[in-house]
């Protein structure tokens, strides 16, 4: 046999990164913070940034009452009643469930028995990894399996002997955060072939985009023929019709099954038409089996997670950092189709722009808020992820050429305003600062702009609906309220304190892009507006507190009380909200009594678990001193870099992941979470490395802050192609300390670095020890440039 010795010694050469792929799903746990986790938090069936998201639901169809909360798959519940297709903020549909017996075509209620086609199942039956699912069915005894393409989903059960076996098709019932369903049909085209569609109107869409719809489609391909085939609708069952239209509406494929006999279904999705439906399945999926798809999908992954590869002794905690980059990746969905038709608003289909091979230049995606995303998600996406934080940038500028603003968060191009502060601009400015800019800069520009100055017109679901009010007082007015019925208009909010916060921080990331591309009127306007935190500072309490429309602060103030003149936060916690400018935030405070202070705040916090302690809800920690399981706390452990005491940033963000972050369905992302699609998880991967930046890279110059590095090494493949090794040597759970520094053989003696020093790549070093180095990191602080 000739031996190819070229192809040979190519092969040797991958085999290190082969090993690696392979070491790292067995860290991933989906099931981890599944006890009230969000409808888009649990989709082991699917690949990175999948259309096709699969998933079982425990409790899907009880949809939610305000549009966010949770439900889909809660660990404390132990019935399954379904397997669902399209789980995306607001988005939600198409549910399949295989029976036996009697034929029951309403997935019934969680604590009655027997009451619909639902089924008991053990959780040691269940096997949930990156790219795939199986549970076994209790009440049926038939085993359930899921993987997925890009756009494809798979389904494959294998049933007992039965003479009344079932695969039930629900389309058009409500799923998830999906709201109401509008409409919905589905029929058999032949004898192994279906399509369907459903229409919904989520809450969200409701508030801000009230003339929006949101429509999903599927054409599905069966593996084997069902001897039967009935319809049902909100109506009722029809034995004799093999479509149904409506409310409701569902097929019942009916088959006599042998011991151990599978039943395999493809199921091509769409956010436009049957069509592409069709076109998605048989481009990503047209000769693949299960286990192929499987398999490609399980390598996907392997492939993506193992960009970040960490090596040590600390099972848990790579399974926390494995857990929280799939949860990252996992994220925001594409919503275009292989040929690059998309979803616009009203139902209307939008076409990409292809390139010369027919292909689309961006993918154009489903998205929550990227509210507080910029102090994580968007961090892990320019260090190692550029085409998802490119596909985000071409998303917002194709609706901003649709519809004339960015969307604070879109469901098929409706506006589904998140927090309603919209930081999409600063995103976007942050990108054209890491040079990420492979679209119209200009264009991106006039938005940005658009975005953190314009008001009228300004439509609800582009959130800044304050802006006025901000660019005439510099701050926005507190407009007092109920505590229910929450009010921001061109006069004010009743949540102005946090919106003048995060305002000043957008509208320096906007200044600091209109500097670099030479717009000076702009930026000396601007920058103007990034100091608004400091008509709020009051000097009496050393804390920023909300002010009324005649310059005075308000009365019967309390700094630990949300929802008043505070969105999802208090003033203990949106004090510390200057990251754009950490020094003047010292300053106005004091040094010293800011590092006392907020030591002080870390030492309480820590008792209650860095949140609100054991409680199990979204908004556990929003009395809290500090809260990690919300986005507004999330720079506040790196910004002792910042006041001369770099050793408490080491100390604190190690001990939130050893202690924040857990491995139990239960204690997963603290108790008390909102993991909005991968931020929490984002901010552990960062950390865990040692690196973040608090302003999110909006300076003109980006840096990068260092704290204590969670692994013994780590070797990160940078989206330039290069390779960063941060090795740490003396790591243990006590040495958190950073001793010394050392970059490429030369010493590194402050706590940061410039952003494009380190995306030049090599070996950065960490030596560690169990007392603080207080002489390090300390001579030249952080710059902190307006």
């Amino acid at each position: 046999m000739k031996i190819n010795f070229k192809s040979l010694v190519c092969l040797l050469a991958l085999l290190p990164l082969a090993s690696q792929a392979q070491d790292v799903l067995q860290y991933v746990n989906p099931n981890i913070g599944t006890a009230h986790s969000r409808w888009f938090f649990y989709t082991p069936a699917a690949v990175p940034d999948g259309m096709a998201k699969l998933a079982p639901s425990t409790n899907g169809h009880y949809g939610n009452a305000q549009g966010w909360e949770a439900v889909g798959y809660d660990t404390r519940q132990n019935s399954i009643e379904g397997f669902v297709h399209f789980h995306e903020w607001q988005v939600g549909g198409v549910s399949f469930m295989p029976t036996i017996g009697e034929l029951k075509v309403k997935p019934g209620d969680l604590d009655v028995a027997n009451s619909g086609y639902r089924s008991h199942f053990d959780r040691k039956n269940e096997i949930a990894q990156p790219g795939y699912y199986k549970v076994l069915l209790d009440d049926y005894h038939i085993t359930a399996e899921l993987t997925a393409t890009k756009r494809v989903g798979f389904h494959r059960y294998t049933f007992p002997a039965s003479e009344q076996a079932h695969i039930i098709l629900d389309i058009g019932s409500t799923q998830g955060e999906s709201g109401a369903v509008t409409d919905a049909g589905v029929h058999m085209v032949d004898a192994t072939h279906f399509e369907g569609f459903v229409n919904t109107y989520p809450k969200y869409v409701a508030n801000y985009d009230a003339s929006g719809t949101v429509n999903m489609y599927i054409y599905g391909e069966i593996s084997k023929k069902p001897l039967h085939v009935g319809s049902f609708t909100a109506a009722g069952v029809d034995q004799a019709s093999s479509s149904a239209k409506g409310k409701g509406a569902g097929l019942y494929l009916d088959y006599q099954t042998k011991a151990n006999e599978s039943v395999e279904i493809k199921v091509g999705l769409s956010y436009t038409s049957v069509a592409n439906a069709k076109a998605n399945l048989q481009a990503e999926a047209g000769k693949l089996t299960f286990d192929q798809a499987k398999a490609n999908a399980q390598q996907t992954w392997q492939h993506e997670l193992s960009k970040l590869y960490v090596e040590g002794n600390n099972t848990e905690a790579k399974t926390k950092f494995y857990t929280g980059l799939f949860h990252a990746l996992l994220g925001r969905g594409v919503a275009s189709d292989v040929n690059g038709d998309y979803p616009k608003h009203a139902g209307l289909i939008g076409h990409l722009p292809l390139n010369a091979h027919g292909k689309p230049l961006a993918n154009f995606i489903n998205t929550d808020a990227i509210w507080g995303g910029y102090w994580d998600l968007t961090q892990l996406w320019a260090l190692s992820y550029p085409e998802a934080y490119e596909d985000f940038v071409h998303t917002q500028l194709q609706l901003y050429k649709d519809k004339g603003w960015f969307g604070d968060g879109i469901a098929n191009s409706e506006y589904i305003s998140g927090v309603g502060t919209n930081m999409v601009g600063l995103t976007i400015a942050a990108a054209y600062q890491l040079g990420i800019r492979n679209y119209d800069v200009n264009l991106a520009y006039e938005a940005v702009k658009k975005n953190e100055l314009g008001y009228k017109n300004r439509p609800v679901g582009s959130g800044k609906m304050d802006t006025k009010a901000f660019i005439d007082y510099g701050y926005v007015p507190f407009l007092e309220g109920d505590g229910r019925n929450f009010v921001t208009d061109s006069t004010g909010s009743n949540f102005s304190a946090s919106h003048t916060l995060e305002y000043s921080f957008s509208t320096y990331a906007a200044a600091q892009m209109a500097k670099s591309m030479g717009k000076t009127a702009d930026y000396n306007q601007m920058i103007k507006l990034s100091n608004g935190w400091r008509y709020l500072f009051n000097p009496e309490n050393k804390l920023l507190q909300p002010k009324k429309a005649d310059g005075s602060f308000i009365t019967k103030f309390d700094p630990f009380a949300p929802w008043r003149g505070y969105q999802e936060g208090n003033a203990m916690q949106y004090t510390y909200y200057v990251p754009q400018n950490p020094a003047g935030l010292i300053a106005a405070i004091g040094k010293k009594n800011f590092n006392t202070t907020l030591n002080d705040i870390f030492e309480k916090s820590e008792k209650d678990g860095f949140g609100g302690g054991k409680t199990i809800n979204a908004f556990a920690g929003i009395t809290s001193i500090y809260n990690h399981g919300n986005e507004p706390s999330l720079h506040i452990s790196w910004l002792f870099n910042f006041s001369g005491s770099p050793w408490l940033t080491q100390k604190w963000t190690r001990l939130i992941c050893d202690e924040f972050y857990g491995v139990e369905p239960i204690h997963g992302y603290g108790y008390g979470q909102d993991e909005d699609q991968g931020q929490l998880g984002s901010w552990y991967v960062m950390a865990a490395l040692g690196i973040f930046d608090v302003k999110g890279f909006t300076d003109a110059k980006p840096i990068v802050e260092l704290s204590s590095p969670v692994f013994n090494k780590a070797t990160v493949a940078l989206g330039n192609h290069k390779t960063l090794v941060i090795e740490t040597k003396n790591n243990s759970k006590k040495n958190l300390y950073i001793q010394s520094v050392s970059f490429n053989g030369k010493p590194l003696n402050n706590s940061w670095l410039y952003r494009d020093e380190l995306m030049k790549g090599g070996k950065m070093v960490f030596t560690m020890g169990s007392k603080p180095n207080v002489n390090w990191g300390t001579k030249v602080i952080p710059p902190s440039v307006q």
